[in-house]
């Protein structure tokens, strides 16, 4: 599963080139070892590994589909400029009879885990979501240690302008969740990133421009009562029996990334109706059971 942003200022836009259809859809999962694997040094292999060095730090929040045109960083650019705001607060919250929730200024409390939809009702847990399985939650440390490896290929000048973006993110955690409709084979993945709330809402905004402008994916659904979410479809060939939409919403100091991959037509209501209430459960003030 993918999961999908970044502020203005990291990535102006006239600096975004545009990943060709083709390369966002035959390799959903590109990685700097692979964009550098040729052995001649060519000026075309030079853009790839431009442009997937660049994409580490939104794959590790948004999913990689998107992440080559989201975070632009070249051997001879400055850093990316972060948000000098301070990192959102999750004071413990007083006692009550939910252990998880949200408190009025949009950060949340609790375990990720408690805060994804369960898998009930219709859904049984999903396949493994790459090597992080089907049910988890990852502290900001283990997804730093994760970034660390990923940097390994990069050269050293990108990999210090990278890691100065990701730690003024302020990335807590991330919270993963795979789900299997027990009747039509669909496998709905959901991840909820914590970090800077003022930083979620500008990646949020930038994959709902990104994905719009960019030419590359077909128009999703809207989100009834959810005008933050945005839903967006791969590239696909018309006769594909297989189709993938993703989604995308801020709630506080949440990125909600939501993948879907199905048989074709995908159930695009049965999808929107699990984010709507994925998003109903991290409403603020106080997320509901």
């Amino acid at each position: 599963m993918t999961d999908s942003t970044v502020t203005e200022q990291a990535v102006p836009e006239q600096a975004v080139p545009e990943p060709r259809a083709e390369e966002v859809a035959a390799a959903p999962t590109p990685t700097p070892a692979a964009a550098a694997s040729s052995a001649a040094p060519s000026e075309a292999a030079r853009r790839l590994a431009l442009r997937a060095g660049g994409a580490i730090v939104a794959a590790a929040l948004v999913g990689v589909a998107i992440g080559v045109g989201i975070i632009q960083v070249r051997y001879d650019d400055p850093a990316p400029a972060v948000a000098a705001a301070a990192p959102s607060a999750a004071p413990a919250p007083t006692p009550t009879a939910t252990p998880f929730g949200a408190k009025s200024n949009g950060s949340h409390f609790g375990s990720l885990r408690d805060l994804l939809l369960p898998a009930t009702g219709g859904y049984g847990l999903g396949p493994d979501d790459g090597g992080y399985g089907n049910d988890t939650e990852l502290t900001g440390e283990q997804l730093t240690a994760e970034l660390d490896d990923d940097l390994l290929p990069v050269p050293k000048a990108q990999q210090d302008k990278l890691r100065q973006y990701w730690q003024g993110l302020h990335v807590r955690a991330t919270g993963v969740r795979t789900y299997k409709h027990r009747l039509n084979n669909l496998v709905i993945g959901v991840r909820l990133h914590q970090f800077n709330q003022q930083e979620v809402q500008r990646m949020n905004e930038y994959t709902a421009v990104f994905t719009g402008d960019s030419g590359l994916f077909r128009v999703g659904p809207a989100v009834p009562g959810h005008p933050e979410a945005h839903c967006y479809l791969m590239p696909a060939r018309p006769s594909a029996p297989i189709d993938r939409m993703e989604c995308s919403a801020a709630a506080g100091d949440l990125l909600v990334v939501l993948s879907a991959e199905g048989p074709a037509p995908l159930p695009k209501d049965t999808i929107v109706t699990f984010l709507t209430q994925q998003l109903d459960r991290l409403a603020s003030p106080g997320a509901s059971v």
